[in-house]
């Protein structure tokens, strides 16, 4: 697995999901499993683009789940063939939806894989329906866990904060028990 900073990496064909992927949890693993299969099936490359620290981190000044050491790791594990990881600051969040849409087509994505509330961009003004103007664009549900709440980062912060590691770590996922 290589790692970029924005705009350094230029592919001729790439299958890619974009995300904070903050601890890299289960309902993050389906989404990058469901990418990779994509990019298998195609003969792509399997592109990861990602922000240090997380939006969320960055903003509301929560805890971060995983370092990006760690978020790299487990990426690799899952089998990224390439991941670029921005560095998320003032600057970069003051960037316009049509740029960050020019640097995706520098990687060429035959298809993008997000979930149903993607959004990107200065202000989010970035969605779904902007991605869809230049490319082809698959949704996956949110996953839920076996209690029928949606796993999030979100959740598992909560979980963290309230003592209740384990369920956190359930949700977290083992990266080594599914079959990459």
């Amino acid at each position: 697995m290589q790692v970029y900073s924005p705009g350094t990496l230029k592919l001729p064909a790439s299958v890619l999901t974009i995300g904070a992927f903050d601890g890299v949890h289960r309902g993050h693993q389906t989404l990058l499993l469901k990418t990779k299969e994509r990019a298998k099936k195609l003969g792509v490359p399997f592109v990861v683009y990602t922000f240090d620290p997380p939006p969320k981190v960055f903003y509301k000044k929560c805890q971060m789940i995983t370092s990006l050491e760690e978020k790299l790791n487990r990426l690799k594990m899952i089998g990224a063939d390439h991941v670029i990881v921005a560095s998320f600051n003032e600057l970069y969040a003051k960037q316009e939806v049509p740029v960050f849409m020019q640097e995706l087509k520098k990687i060429n994505p035959v298809e993008i894989w997000e979930g149903p509330n993607f959004q990107f961009g200065k202000d989010r003004k970035g969605s779904i329906k902007e991605l869809r103007r230049d490319f082809k664009v698959g949704i996956l549900k949110p996953l839920k866990c076996e209690q029928g709440e949606l796993i999030s980062s979100t959740r598992i912060r909560v979980l963290q904060k309230q003592g209740n590691h384990s369920l956190a770590q359930n949700l977290l996922g083992d990266l080594n028990s599914i079959s990459l």
